[in-house]
């Protein structure tokens, strides 16, 4: 396979972008510090952003397209985000979280039935996902 440094780029950069821009937003809200320190948050996701990256890329350059439940589920994550940190309604956000679990694992399942390494990437996802969930259910009175 022949890999278009460009396109990979796009595909790397348009959620490590999003999830910045959103975490830039939230950041002045975080409430975590006391379980977990703060900085660790950017340095996994932008891992994790770029591993989906690379994830969807090599889905495209298979089927040329993107399944829609990858950007489901981007958009599940990014909206999780400011249920949390903004709104602090942690009840609704470990609610959400859990259906974002359901989906990746949804975007896991469809990725390996196209390539197996496009589903292998995502792992580190869900079991991030897995932490956060755990965390979240920290902050539930």
């Amino acid at each position: 396979m022949k890999i278009n440094y460009k396109l990979l780029s796009i595909f790397i950069i348009i959620p490590i972008f999003i999830g910045g821009v959103i975490g830039l937003l939230t950041v002045s809200n975080s409430n975590i510090d006391s379980i977990i320190p703060s900085w660790i948050f950017p340095v996994v996701w932008t891992i994790l952003y770029t591993l989906m990256g690379i994830s969807s890329y090599i889905v495209y350059e298979k089927i040329y397209t993107v399944p829609k439940i990858y950007i489901i589920q981007l958009i599940f994550n990014y909206l999780w985000v400011f249920i949390f940190f903004s709104l602090k309604n942690f009840l609704l956000a470990f609610i959400w979280i859990i259906i974002l679990i359901i989906l990746v694992a949804i975007m896991i399942k469809k990725f390996l039935s196209i390539n197996k390494l496009s589903g292998y990437l995502q792992i580190p996802y869900i079991i991030w996902l897995l932490v956060a969930l755990y965390l979240n259910f920290m902050f539930i009175n």
